[in-house]
Formats: structure tokens, sequence, C-alpha cells
């Protein structure tokens, strides 16, 4: 073998393995509350839409829900970060009209009802460092239970007759919190 060549491929077996050290990458496993989106349209294939939420997907794992959404404090929706809510269009919260925007979505968890809390918080961890002055509407929604119980936390819209429902349900529980044009 030439000295050029043996050098050559000398060069080019020690360039290869510093740059599988320089592009190996740690990556994280799944998240025991992995993330997910609702929005309405449902449909994937439509763009154009209304409203959308990002929010964390906790399991009850033989849990209580009162344990982990517990009655009368402020919870972030979830798990993680706190759910975020975008509306694409003007929506009303009860007699409360929003502005197109992203904001947090919190609750308060009831017996017979729930609050539903739109904050202009953002980009906030949990629900500890909630601040009842930066809430842009509030509204109770009646508390309803399903034969059918739900492992994981779950969003999902459907049409209303003025506009749309966020149902969220866990456990047997269910709440439909309703947004109108």
């Amino acid at each position: 073998m030439k000295k050029s060549t043996f050098i050559t491929t000398l060069a080019f077996s020690l360039m290869m393995l510093l740059s599988l050290n320089v592009n190996a990458q740690e990556f994280n496993g799944l998240d025991k509350s992995p993330m997910d989106a609702a929005s309405y349209p449902t449909s994937y294939k439509e763009s154009n839409k209304l409203i959308k939420i990002v929010y964390s997907r906790p399991q009850l794992k033989g849990r209580a829900l009162e344990k982990l959404a517990p009655l009368g404090k402020v919870w972030r929706v979830g798990a993680n970060e706190a759910a975020e809510i975008t509306l694409y269009t003007p929506m009303m919260l009860g007699n409360t009209k929003i502005a197109p925007g992203t904001y947090t979505f919190y609750v308060i968890p009831g017996e017979k009802e729930w609050t539903a809390i739109i904050s202009k918080d953002l980009n906030v961890w949990g629900s500890y460092f909630y601040k009842e002055s930066n809430d842009v509407a509030r509204l109770n929604v009646p508390v309803s239970t399903s034969k059918e119980a739900l492992e994981a936390f779950s969003i999902a819209f459907e049409e209303a007759k003025e506009g749309v429902n966020m149902h969220l349900g866990w456990g047997n529980t269910r709440i439909a919190v309703p947004f109108t044009k």
C-alpha cells in the first residue's frame, strides 16, 4: 500500500470515529404523561381551526381523581405544563368575550360543578404560579358522570348549536365547557 493511500485511509477512519461521537445524541424516553392536542374542527385535514388546546395526558393508575385534581383547588388541566388554549376567532365563555390568541386553561374541580378559567398567563408549569388577577374569563359548568371510565385524561371538542363544546373526561367524571361565537 502506498504511503499516501495509507494516510488517506487512516485520516478518513479517524474522521469517521470522531464524527460518530460528535453526532451521537441522547434522547429522553417517553413522557409518563404524553403531550396531546385537541381542536375543532377535529379533522387533521381542516386547517381553518376555531379552537385548539395543547395538554398532557396523565393516567389514573389506581389513584383517585380527587388526589390528582383536588376539589376546590386550581388545577392545570392535565400534567406538566399548564394546558394552553388557542382561539383563532373571537369566542365567548359565558358572558365574557375572549379575543383571538393563546391563553392558559385552568379549572377548579368541585363536587357538583367545575370552574373553567381562561388566563392570560403563558408558558407556566402546573398551577403553582396561578394568579386570579390574570383571569380573562371564568364559567361554572356542571359535572356529570359516565359509565365508561377513562384511564388517561382526555379532551375532545364537538360542535354545539351556537359554538363548540370542549369535553374534559377522566375516570368517570365529565364536564363540558361551552364556547360560543
